[in-house]
């Protein structure tokens, strides 16, 4: 949300006069006059934010996530005009340009991009938000008259240079880290863990060396050339510290540093809302960088991981615990058939549905839900299981089955479920790997020890779609469960396996 704020922010004119401006300046400077111009914005301002607000509010549940969103383009719609009509723009005309650019790629993205890519296209958005904010601070360390923040001796004052150096430092930590995170989730760059040497003293270093010169700059007040090559070390040094902090970060939690990114890019944005004076900015950067903090906050607890470690770059990790790889061991297992999950789904009274990332691969969501219609009219109990991290970014699986239509009242989080496996007649798993392998609990040399996963091995039958038994989930983790005695592997691609049920059914 703050990205097209940030974007309109940076060409405002220098305001030539403050106080004692003659209603003829006022004029002169925006559409308003004076005292009336701050209060109208004001007000506007509360008022998207207070959209902001409710937007997410609504996106706290499937059931209310489209008024989530409606709420929060109003939001940035109030924002926007806002921000053009009260100030005077250097260049309407290229501001313009810029909106039209913007909408027609956004349209482009959403018409074209696959559910399946949804978690690296919100990485790549939370890029250019770090971006964004890297920019206009450069800007308005390059031309601070511009942005009002000069002292009367004509230096940059003490507080906004504080501000310029946090929102320089954080925008360029978002935007290298979301690029490793997108590179991860696209699969052009291996999920595993990518650990240096020393790489806790070097991260901290790294940190030490950007507060330090952050201080140094705020507490130089003659300018020059020593100025400006401080600015220039805290970007190069942000940029760097964004890498290191990502690459050692496996694919197992990969879904809490999307949630993270997005905090990072909220806090970035409130930064340069306060080095803008505008108070829009700095209440959605605070909103998302919050409610992001939060949400990976409450991710890490229902995986059991450390926050601090995480954020600091995978603390602890181990080079088993990201993405690929193949099977520790090939042992034997059960195959069956369409005709044999169908048989086996219509006869019982309760069917619980994991779905995981390789069901959003296959897009089989559709006709997933078509096999639970099909269950239903036969009487079945069907019920959907969603883990907190299923899938690479928070609530990718209620996404797609709200995109299916599946009943909001069918689908339960594993803390609402789990106790529920115990009286299942078929744990139906597609495409699940990690988040029903029970080494969570048992295989302390494990990646993913200690995360909360489904009690899948106390239902009476298993039915496990996998591609292939060839390869092994996002962490890297074989999975005692393909060789349980009741489970049985249904080895294809998930759409064309579920649509074959579905016939078996009809």
């Amino acid at each position: 949300m703050s990205f097209s704020l940030l974007a309109a922010s940076a060409e405002f004119a220098p305001v030539e006069c403050v106080a004692d401006c003659t209603p003829e300046q006022w004029a002169a400077q925006g559409l308003l006059h004076g005292p009336m111009q701050e209060s109208v914005a004001a007000l506007a301002y509360l008022a998207a934010g207070v959209f902001f607000i409710l937007a997410l509010r609504g996106l706290s549940s499937p059931a209310s996530s489209r008024a989530g969103n409606r709420n929060g383009m109003i939001g940035m719609a109030i924002a926007l005009v806002t921000t053009l009509v009260t100030h005077d723009i250097a260049n309407i005309v290229e501001i313009g340009i810029a909106i039209f650019l913007g909408a027609i790629i956004g349209v482009t993205i959403a018409r074209k991009i696959a559910m399946t890519a949804m978690p690296e296209l919100v990485a790549g958005f939370h890029s250019l938000v770090g971006l964004a904010a890297v920019v206009v601070g450069l800007a308005a360390w390059l031309n601070p008259g511009a942005f009002g923040i000069l002292d009367e001796a004509g230096q940059i004052l003490v507080v906004s240079r504080v501000e310029l150096g946090l929102g320089i430092a954080i925008g360029a930590i978002t935007f290298s880290g979301s690029v490793i995170a997108f590179l991860k989730l696209s699969g052009r760059m291996s999920g595993s863990p990518i650990l240096l040497p020393l790489r806790h003293f070097i991260n901290l270093g790294t940190l030490a060396a950007i507060l330090g010169l952050i201080t140094a700059y705020a507490l130089s007040g003659a300018g020059g050339p020593g100025e400006g090559m401080l600015i220039i070390w805290i970007t190069i040094l942000a940029f760097l510290i964004g890498f290191l902090l990502i690459i050692p970060i496996g694919g197992a939690d990969m879904p809490v540093v999307v949630s993270m990114l997005n905090s990072y890019s909220g806090w970035a944005a409130a930064a340069m809302g306060f080095t803008l004076g505008n108070s829009a900015m700095i209440i959605t950067g605070a909103l998302v960088g919050s409610s992001g903090a939060i949400l990976s906050y409450i991710m890490c607890r229902a995986m059991n991981r450390s926050f601090i470690s995480v954020i600091a770059g995978g603390f602890g990790a181990d080079a088993s615990a990201g993405g690929g790889g193949e099977p520790r061991e090939q042992r034997p297992y059960k195959q069956g058939s369409a005709d044999d999950a169908a048989f086996m789904l219509e006869q019982a009274e309760k069917v619980i549905i994991i779905p995981g990332y390789g069901m959003a691969v296959a897009q089989a969501q559709h006709v997933l839900r078509e096999m639970a219609d099909a269950l239903k009219e036969k009487g079945v109990e069907v019920k959907y299981a969603i883990h907190p991290v299923a899938g690479r970014m928070p609530g990718h699986m209620n996404v797609l089955l709200a995109e299916a239509n599946v009943p909001y009242d069918e689908v339960f989080e594993l803390e609402d479920i789990n106790s529920e496996f115990a009286q299942t007649d078929v744990a139906f798993i597609i495409g699940a790997n990690d988040v029903v392998n029970p080494a969570a609990k048992t295989d302390k040399s494990s990646p993913i020890y200690g995360m909360p996963v489904f009690d899948v091995d106390k239902a009476k039958q298993v039915f496990f779609i996998k591609r292939s038994m060839g390869g092994v989930g996002y962490a890297g983790v074989d999975n005692d469960v393909f060789y349980m005695n009741q489970t049985v592997m249904l080895l294809s691609d998930a759409k064309k396996m579920v649509e074959e049920i579905v016939k078996a059914l009809d």
